[in-house]
């Protein structure tokens, strides 16, 4: 990770926060979904290299093996437990949860990080579930597997769960007639932009029900701007393509630039409850992480709790105490 020079705003506070801000991580528990690639794993490099033990899933366990050694090689003393999860199948993310929970009983995770995604795919795919491709893996088994593993969260302050955003939830929908992309199906600024805004939205809604019952966990949420990585791959429509061609060499950065505004939304002193986290570039494509301004779409609560329900019922996760707070009034 590339290290520059300290510059402090007029506040005092750092203005080109980097990996070499990040704390020391030994004594805890991180689980990061899609760090097997990409912004995922430069932030799981990152935070086994503080001394965190990493709970690394992929789609395959060999993938996960494979990344697990990639870190080993940079961090010969690394933690790093590979595990296999499939987030738009919810019988993966329940056997995934049960999992991590028997191996590691208890109160025993301090940090969940929801970064795996799927981005722009051309043509409407349909997971096992019956779902939409994009928001299932994008916000639906980040949901599914949010819910399963809260019970397993550290209840004290420094615990987190980051959800992992994108800059296209500002051009969001949340559609309850059109939520799996039946009726339509655009794969960027309607499927792909509608499952990153609902991320926002569960991000707002996790951190109002964590406060109402008094929880010190918190809920944050970033996005990495324009970040070159696999996301943009062959999967992406040739306009898309071309128009990822033209802006990289003037609007991306790295993975591992990209990677930084979900370990300042994960590990930073000064990243607050509801917080959300991007690059300070023009446009939030690039640069080093500050607070963003919430998509509009994000700050409607009366949607957030509307999508809250729906997912619990799609899902069949349910939160517990978090869900009971809105029954009892506590989030009106």
């Amino acid at each position: 990770m590339p290290k520059d020079t300290d510059m402090l705003d007029d506040r005092g506070m750092k203005t080109k926060w980097t990996a070499a801000d990040i704390p020391a991580q030994v004594g805890r528990r991180v689980l990061i979904t899609g760090g097997n690639s990409g912004i995922g794993f430069e932030a799981a490099l990152e935070l086994a290299r503080k001394g965190a033990e990493v709970i690394l899933p992929a789609r395959t366990q060999a993938k996960a093996e494979e990344a697990a050694a990639r870190i080993g090689k940079q961090v010969p003393r690394a933690k790093v437990y590979p595990e296999t999860l499939d987030l738009a199948d919810l019988t993966s993310v329940r056997a995934f949860s049960k999992r991590v929970m028997e191996r590691f009983p208890g109160q025993s995770l301090d940090l969940l990080i929801n970064n795996a995604g799927v981005m722009a795919l051309p043509t409407r795919e349909v997971t096992v579930d019956g779902f939409e491709r994009q928001f299932a893996t994008n916000y639906l088994g980040p949901f599914a597997l949010t819910g399963l593993l809260l019970p397993a969260m550290k209840v004290r302050a420094g615990s987190r769960v980051v959800t992992v955003s994108s800059g296209a939830s500002k051009q969001g929908k949340i559609d309850f007639e059109n939520l799996q992309s039946e009726r339509e199906y655009k794969p960027m600024f309607q499927a792909y932009a509608q499952s990153k805004l609902a991320d926002l939205l569960f991000a707002q809604e996790l951190q109002r029900r964590l406060t109402a019952v008094g929880s010190p966990i918190i809920s944050t949420a970033a996005h990495p701007g324009f970040a070159v990585t696999n996301l943009q791959g062959d999967h992406l429509g040739a306009g898309m393509k071309i128009l990822t061609a033209v802006l990289k060499p003037f609007l991306a950065h790295d993975a591992a630039h990209g990677a930084l505004p979900t370990l300042y939304a994960a590990v930073a002193a000064e990243a607050v409850a509801g917080g959300y986290y991007g690059p300070n570039g023009v446009g939030e494509m690039k640069g080093y992480p500050v607070a963003v301004p919430l998509a509009p779409g994000a700050m409607d609560e009366a949607v957030a709790r509307r999508l809250w329900v729906e997912s619990e019922r799609l899902t069949g996760v349910q939160f517990g105490a978090l869900s009971a707070v809105a029954m009892v009034g506590g989030l009106d």
